[in-house]
């Protein structure tokens, strides 16, 4: 993190400062733009094939001594902008909430790696580009032509420590985003309201695995942070021109590292460059931003469209052909994602009022962010409806949605006082408001104290303690691990893609690709053993509840001879000549 920040400042120097200043929001800036160096520069270095330990630590050892060497002024800085008045009750109410709900959070990434998307192919990907220093294109993986920008910094961290540190890598991109909800919040409405908006991103938030959608989503709200320093500082005498556009560029920037992380950031460029071109429409500052928008991301769409057509593969495979899905596969990822479709988290439901909040009229920043929820909300609805995939839009929806909350207690409150005139005077409604307040901080303390607890409790600290969390967490961990300690050839996979990290470094079998299992599973086993053997195959380990249906064909013992069971998976040995 003081590495990432060291980079970022300096860099930010350079442009100089946003004309309505905040210590605490640039400093948040500096470690996210950080951490957008770090991807371009370990992505530089994959693709000239010499990721590694070494240039990690160089690259980090750098960013600390410029973090050394500007963290004097910052803190002169922090201290002459230091807020020292005495805060109201309800203020430190307020912060009192937002602590109690980050601390189960600070606990939840120190658990080791059990979420399904993570085991099946951001941690495989990971760390076969920390073991070859390169990028390349897995075939055995489910997504072998995503955009992996931030599971690039996941490489890194397990170069130099174990699988929990990307979990804390994770942790940094939600953290710094739910400090920038807090900062955007004191800057332009209430503290109250920061403290709410945080609260809930930090709620919403998912802190114990190594996704990556709260690193796209701190690169989108970074995204719309330096749009809106662009748009002050253009309007600003003394800072429009070159000043100006250097904070588009940085927005620029932050927009395509967010692209080379995940696809669905794609969905913002319309409503950003409609912003854009709004405001700006000289050739030479848009050729400019756009070349910064593609610096972080145009290696993954380019290579995409030289080696399959498709720049968005497998996204765009209905216009540009099908590559090692087929059209089948195509149809059943969609319906897969139609079919987690839900209601997102009711906390975030009122920021629909929040257009009817007095900060909407006062506050063009929260105008803008209004907009951006609407627009964020239309697409989410009209696309997938699938809750995780709103993620990268939740930093601004939770600071809307708690302008929101406000409109709504606010209407509450005016009908108690209404129905309740011992409530009507300003010193009983304190009163009231400060037992209730008290009540509903007593029963979140509780249950933040429950949660940590169970957090805690998740935390593995020694190895048996790791292979009892893994063996209960993870459907066929112990198969797995014993194929990776017990080496066999090549590992096929039955219904087992949550837990192929901890098998072999490459294992094989999905219900999508070429690998696909109606096309190995449906033969008679001789077939299939012998199918298996001429691709090199040499086991097969299978989930607890198709172990039935395989053992049920004739012949299956002879060609398929058991090697390990644990937990109901089991480890089969295949032998394509069998007696």
């Amino acid at each position: 993190m003081a590495s990432c920040w060291g980079f970022g400042r300096a860099v930010l120097t350079r442009i100089g400062p946003p004309v309505r200043r905040d210590g605490g929001l640039e400093a948040a800036m500096a470690v996210a733009l950080g951490i957008g160096l770090f991807i371009c520069a370990f992505q530089a270095l994959a693709i000239g094939g010499v990721f590694g330990l070494a240039g990690v630590l160089v690259i980090v050892a750098l960013g600390v001594a410029l973090a050394l060497v500007q963290a004097p002024g910052c803190l002169r800085e922090l201290r002459t902008a230091k807020d020292t008045r005495p805060l109201p009750w309800v203020e430190r109410g307020a912060l009192a909430v937002l602590a109690l709900v980050a601390l189960p959070a600070l606990v939840a990434p120190l658990a080791p790696p059990a979420a399904f998307d993570e085991l099946m192919y951001h941690l495989p990907y990971a760390r076969t580009v920390a073991q070859t220093g390169s990028l390349g294109i897995h075939d055995w993986l489910r997504y072998p032509w995503f955009p992996y920008n931030f599971n690039l910094l996941y490489a890194g961290g397990l170069l130099v420590d174990d699988d929990v540190l990307p979990h804390l890598l994770n942790g940094l991109g939600g953290a710094v985003s739910v400090w920038m909800v807090y900062r955007l919040g004191l800057q332009h409405t209430s503290r109250v309201i920061a403290c709410g908006g945080a609260a809930i991103w930090l709620g919403l938030g998912d802190y114990s695995n190594a996704l990556i959608d709260m690193g796209v989503a701190l690169f989108v709200l970074s995204a719309c942070v330096a749009l809106w320093w662009w748009r002050e500082a253009a309007a600003d005498r003394a800072t429009a021109g070159a000043p100006a556009t250097r904070w588009l560029c940085v927005a620029a920037f932050f927009l395509g590292l967010a692209a080379g992380s995940k696809y669905q950031a794609l969905t913002f460029m319309p409503l950003m460059g409609l912003f854009v071109l709004w405001h700006e429409r000289r050739p030479k500052v848009l050729a400019l931003a756009l070349l910064c928008f593609l610096i972080p991301c145009i290696y993954w769409y380019a290579r995409n469209a030289i080696t399959t057509g498709d720049p968005f593969n497998p996204i765009g495979a209905r216009l540009f052909g099908f590559t090692n899905w087929n059209a089948a596969d195509y149809k059943n990822q969609f319906d897969d994602v139609q079919a987690h479709a839900a209601w997102p988290n009711a906390m975030i439901w009122p920021v629909l009022l929040a257009p009817f909040s007095p900060w909407f009229r006062r506050s063009a920043a929260v105008r803008a962010a209004v907009v951006f929820c609407a627009y964020s909300l239309v697409v989410w609805f009209a696309t997938s409806r699938y809750p995780r995939y709103m993620t990268a839009s939740y930093p601004l929806i939770a600071w809307m949605a708690a302008v929101g909350w406000t409109v709504l207690l606010g209407a509450l409150l005016a009908a108690v006082r209404k129905g309740l005139p011992a409530l009507a005077s300003h010193g009983a409604a304190s009163r009231a408001g400060a037992w209730v307040g008290g009540v509903l901080l007593a029963a979140l303390a509780v249950a933040s104290v429950y949660q940590t607890a169970q957090k805690i409790a998740m935390v593995s600290p020694t190895p048996e303690l790791r292979e009892a969390f893994l063996r209960k967490n993870v459907p066929g961990y112990a198969a797995m691990h014993y194929l990776r300690t017990h080496p066999q050839g090549r590992v096929y996979q039955v219904a087992l893609s949550e837990a192929i990290y901890y098998g072999p470094d490459a294992v094989w079998g999905d219900t999508l690709g070429p690998w696909r299992y109606m096309d190995f599973l449906a033969a008679a086993p001789d077939d299939m053993a012998r199918k298996f053997a001429s691709l090199g195959f040499g086991a097969m380990v299978v989930a607890a509840p198709y172990v039935a249906v395989l053992e049920a064909k004739p012949g299956f013992a002879r060609h398929f001879v058991l090697l390990y069971e644990k937990d109901g998976a089991k480890a089969y040995r295949i032998l394509a000549d069998a007696p």
